[in-house]
């Protein structure tokens, strides 16, 4: 199984296949069995570090609200 690191490093490439206006969850960034392997605890702390990547990075992604679940979504912007 993959560190928490290593799957915010490739959340992190996947944003390179999402077009302008785009909205997203972290989970669509992994096909989903991989997302279902992933434990609930990392799952809830990848989406903090990718929360804060998107934050401290001057991206081209911004969140936009969270869903009924608590889950924070995200637009990739027109650039």
């Amino acid at each position: 199984m993959s560190t928490v690191n290593e799957l915010l490093d490739m959340a992190k490439r996947e944003l390179t296949n999402l077009k302008s206006g785009e909205i997203f969850l972290v989970r669509d960034l992994f096909k989903g069995y991989e997302w279902n392997r992933i434990s609930r605890s990392d799952r809830l702390l990848l989406g903090t570090l990718f929360l804060n990547y998107i934050k401290s990075d001057d991206l081209e992604v911004i969140p936009i609200e969270k869903t009924s679940s608590g889950q924070q979504i995200y637009k990739k912007e027109d650039i």
